[in-house]
């Protein structure tokens, strides 16, 4: 696919009009990088619409710059540049594979503000942002555990890094507690957009008896059209995708990044914006999951709510021993938590899974 290397969208006027003789600042200038075309659902969608946000909150205070579709490498690079060339006082990297020229970048340029998504290194002038997904595939792996009728789970996952690692685990998890028969077929496509092999790896996992699939951060409804056509249910990351397998989704893990788009911004504005680590998860409303399909039972849907509530109220942790890896190697005793730098480092899985993380 020809990436779009040009295509800006400018929301807003460049600068503000002159005011009794006196020049008014100019706005800041917000420049994000997609790593996947903006469509009606997905990854980059929620990126974008928490600009939109942005732009609601801060009116012509806040111009913004979007390309979308760059790989990560040396066009990421080239774009990132351009837009601080351009004028960008605060940049947005959509990606994880972003983060070495982010950081470059962000030494070179120490008056530039940037946030990053999933990456795990700060500095003065450049945050990270990371979902706990890993807290709404937990409820979606309890779904999943209970209509499943052939006991088998299938999960397409994108990259194995940690984020993602964390999300499978949590599903195997949460399944297995409500299920203990359950099996679950992991199958990475390495990509976070190639729809072709998604929609391969989610037919694999159907032919080996999975009547729910898990799509983890594919940015299309690839893998939703899917399951709508082979009539399975699946559990999709990002944005409500019911739309696309209004009788398919048994629930959808959305990204709500609207707050924390606005107050990092804020900050900017204010000139004390510092890069920090934000984790935002049922709590805070950064993830939340809807479009609960209506096979679930009344009874189904009140013990996923009451787990629900024991997350977000701290009560109990996805994470919380005993827990062993595929190995048998005890990860987490009994009475204990996993701890978050362990939580976002994650590399290994948890007993339970058909399959390995990639060397």
């Amino acid at each position: 696919m020809k990436h779009n290397l040009t295509n800006w969208i400018l929301a807003a006027s460049l600068a503000l009009p002159l005011t009794g003789g006196v020049a008014v600042a100019e706005p800041l200038m917000m420049g994000l990088i997609y790593p996947s075309p903006v469509a009606d659902v997905g990854w980059a969608k929620q990126l974008d619409l928490a600009r939109e946000a942005v732009e609601q909150a801060y009116g012509d205070r806040v111009t913004t710059r979007v390309v979308d579709n760059i790989p990560e490498g040396p066009d990421a690079s080239r774009v990132m540049n351009q837009l601080v060339s351009d004028g960008a006082d605060f940049l947005v990297l959509g990606s994880f594979g972003y983060m070495n020229d982010g950081l470059r970048l962000a030494q070179r340029h120490s008056d530039v503000d940037i946030i990053h998504a999933s990456g795990f290194r700060q500095t003065e002038n450049l945050g990270t942002f990371t979902a706990r997904g890993y807290e709404g595939f937990y409820l979606g792996g309890l779904a999943a555990g209970m209509v499943t009728e052939s006991n088998t789970i299938g999960i397409v996952a994108a990259f194995a890094v940690p984020e993602v690692i964390a999300e499978v685990n949590a599903i195997t998890l949460a399944a297995r507690e409500v299920n203990p028969d359950v099996n679950i077929r992991l199958v990475w496509v390495n990509s976070w957009f190639d729809p072709a092999r998604e929609q391969e790896a989610a037919r694999a996992v159907i032919s080996q008896g999975a009547d729910v699939v898990f799509s983890l951060h594919q940015d299309t409804p690839s893998v939703v059209n899917v399951a709508q056509a082979e009539g399975v249910y699946v559990v999709n990351t990002g944005s409500d995708m019911s739309s696309h397998g209004p009788d398919a989704v048994l629930g959808s893990v959305v990204h709500d990044w609207s707050k924390y788009f606005i107050r990092v911004v804020g900050e900017a504005l204010e000139g004390n914006f510092k890069g920090q680590d934000e984790r935002g998860g049922l709590a805070s409303g950064t993830v939340s999951v809807q479009a609960w399909n209506d096979v679930l039972t009344e009874e189904q849907m009140a013990r996923i709510k009451e787990v629900e509530a024991a997350l977000v109220s701290g009560e109990d942790h996805v994470f919380a021993g005993p827990l062993k890896d595929q190995s048998g190697t005890e990860r987490v005793p009994e009475g204990e938590v996993l701890p978050d730098p362990e939580i976002f480092a994650m590399n290994w899985l948890v007993e339970g899974l058909s399959g390995s993380l990639p060397q």
